[in-house]
Parts: C-alpha cells; sequence; structure tokens
C-alpha cells in the first residue's frame, strides 16, 4: 500500500471463534473473536486474545462478549467494535491521511438475508466504504487452491466454531449446500457438561477448549503414534466446592462427542444424497476436503472416511483456508464478483 493509497482492501474472515484479517496477501490479523466491554461506560477495554484473557475474570466492572453465535452475530453493538479494534491492529504504513476501506467478509452458506444484512451494517459502522460478501466453503475451496470455476464436483466440510458448511461446488457455483450449526463450540459444550456429569467437577469454556486441544479425539482407539498424553483438569468440586484433579483420556472425550459428529455425519450424508450423479463421481474420485479448526480432531478425517467410504483430505493449513479464499477473492474482486453478495 503505496503513500498515495486511496483504499485499503481487507479481507475478514469473521469466525464465531476467530477473526483473521489478510490484508496485501498477509495475515496481519488472527485473534479470538472476543471483546472486553466496561460496564461504567459501555466502551471497549480489550479484544482479541487480551480479551479472552478476561473471561470469567471481570466481574462486575467488565463484561466479556463472543459477538458471534452460531456463525451470526448475537450482539450488534459488540461485533461492530471488535472489528474497529481489529482493524486497529492492521500494521500502520506512512500515509498522508486515513485510506477508505473496501472489505470482503466470509459468511456462512446458510444465513438467511436479516443475518447477511447484519454482517453488512457492521462492516459499514467498523469503516468499510465497500463492503462485499463471500459464502464460506467457495472460500475454502479457494483457500486451498481448488479451480471453483471448473466443470468438475469438488466437496468442502469446513468445521468451524459456530457452523459446519459443507457444500458441493462445480462452475463457479454452491450445487448443493448445508449448513448446520454442530461445530467447535458443541464440542466444547459437550466437554464441559461432561466433566460435571461424569467427573462432578465445574469446568468453563476456556478450559474444555483446553481439553479438546490436548485430548480431543473422534476414535477411541487411535494409532500408537497419534495417542496423547492424559490431561489433567484441575477445578471445583460441584457439591462440595473443594479443588478436584483428574485425569483425562483421548477415549474419554471420543465417547462425549460422539453425539455431536453423528450429526456432521448426517448432514454430509445429506448433501452427498442431494449430489448429482456426475459431480457424485468426481468426489468419490477426488475426495472431500476438510477445512476449519474442526478439521485438527485427531481421527476425525479416518472417522468420516471409513463412514463414508470416500477419502477424506485435511487441508495444509485449514484454520486459515477460508480467509486466504477471502484475500484471493478480494485481489480478483472483478474476477470473482459473480461470487459476491
Amino acid at each position: 500500500m503505496g503513500l498515495f493509497s486511496f483504499t485499503q482492501e481487507i479481507a475478514i474472515d469473521l469466525g464465531t471463534a476467530n477473526t483473521i484479517i489478510i490484508c496485501d496477501d498477509k495475515v496481519v490479523v488472527d485473534e479470538p473473536s472476543v471483546v472486553a466491554i466496561s460496564t461504567a461506560d459501555n466502551k471497549m477495554v480489550a479484544v482479541g486474545r487480551k480479551a479472552q484473557q478476561m473471561i470469567g475474570k471481570g466481574g462486575t466492572i467488565i463484561r466479556t462478549v463472543r459477538p458471534l453465535r452460531d456463525g451470526v452475530i448475537a450482539d450488534f453493538y459488540a461485533c461492530e467494535m471488535m472489528i474497529r479494534g481489529m482493524i486497529k491492529m492492521i500494521p500502520k504504513q506512512n500515509r498522508l491521511f486515513t485510506p477508505s476501506i473496501r472489505m470482503v467478509v466470509c459468511i456462512p452458506s446458510g444465513s438467511t438475508e436479516v443475518e447477511i444484512r447484519a454482517v453488512r451494517d457492521s462492516s459499514e459502522h467498523a469503516g468499510g466504504r465497500d463492503v462485499y460478501m463471500i459464502f464460506e466453503p467457495m472460500a475454502a475451496a479457494m483457500g486451498i487452491g481448488l479451480d471453483v470455476e471448473a466443470p468438475v464436483g469438488h466437496m468442502i466440510v469446513d468445521i468451524g466454531g459456530g457452523t459446519t458448511e459443507i457444500a458441493v461446488i462445480s462452475l463457479g457455483g454452491l450445487v448443493c449446500n448445508r449448513s448446520i450449526r454442530i461445530a467447535g463450540d458443541d464440542f466444547t459444550s459437550d466437554i464441559r457438561e461432561y466433566m460435571g456429569r461424569m467427573h462432578n467437577i465445574k469446568v468453563d469454556d476456556p478450559t474444555a477448549e483446553l481439553i479438546k486441544i490436548n485430548v480431543g479425539s473422534a476414535l477411541t482407539e487411535l494409532p500408537e503414534d497419534q495417542v496423547p498424553e492424559d490431561f489433567l483438569v484441575v477445578g471445583p468440586n460441584r457439591m462440595t466446592a473443594l479443588p478436584l484433579s483428574i485425569p483425562i483420556s483421548y477415549q474419554e472425550v471420543a465417547h462425549c462427542l460422539d453425539k455431536s459428529i453423528s450429526k456432521i455425519e448426517a448432514a454430509i450424508l445429506s448433501a452427498l444424497e442431494a449430489t448429482p450423479p456426475e459431480l457424485y463421481a468426481d468426489i468419490v474420485r477426488n475426495g472431500i476436503h476438510l477445512t476449519g479448526g474442526g478439521a485438527l480432531l485427531r481421527g476425525l478425517s479416518q472417522r468420516f472416511s471409513e463412514k463414508m467410504n470416500i477419502p477424506f483430505i485435511v487441508a495444509d493449513d485449514p484454520l486459515h483456508a477460508v480467509a486466504r479464499g477471502t484475500g484471493l477473492a478480494l485481489k480478483n474482486i472483478d474476477k470473482y464478483s459473480f461470487l459476491m453478495r
């Protein structure tokens, strides 16, 4: 971006769990989608990782908010503040004036017109002059290098924080898609409830997230080289409030996640049933691509492959696939204008 640039161009993956911003083909912001707000004057105190560290610790002085739930905006004001705060995190460059902002924001493929309008309004209020939308599975496909305009069927399963996006893409369009509100947040919630029910220990979302990362699994039997060490969970007893230390194994986590993963499997099968035969043959030949943070869950691709009898391929950088695709759409906005909302 030069000294006399009139427009700053940014691509935003506005996720339930994390927000990623790409500027000049580089990831410049990768932060949790959390904002801390002062209860005294309703102003932003912190955003991103700093705000995440305040979850459950602010008492009545500071409230921490996750503005997005299930892939859509749940708190309009907090979302606007979060976008503003994250745009300010973009490294400054030498300019004589503040440029106007053109942005491309990705949205779930199952978004209603009201939900799309909410994202557009939040982005415009946060400083966006020209705001474009692109559906997440299309952005994910572009981000992992698939030719979305080719007359070939590609299937994407993007497991994010709030939604799982399943889509068959061919000739630059979504031939069929499913967007279900079962994803990473539900895995975290399942773990939190399981810990309370089975071990009588009270844990909040940050601890449940750590359990998911350290010993999360989709299979009760993993190959020896993938078996993680048990994770020690420390928290209060729900009945007595005395401290408890409970070691958790990956097998336990696999059991408690089984129901949610089964719902994702059912949605994938539903999308496959609706796929035209010619494209179905392409998908069986090329495999199904897994993106999003949920793709990193141990044994997930293996479980899906065994269930569907179709190879599932985990993207090289599943966390940033959607953001990189959004950045590609921004860079070639004229070429891909037909994909925009």
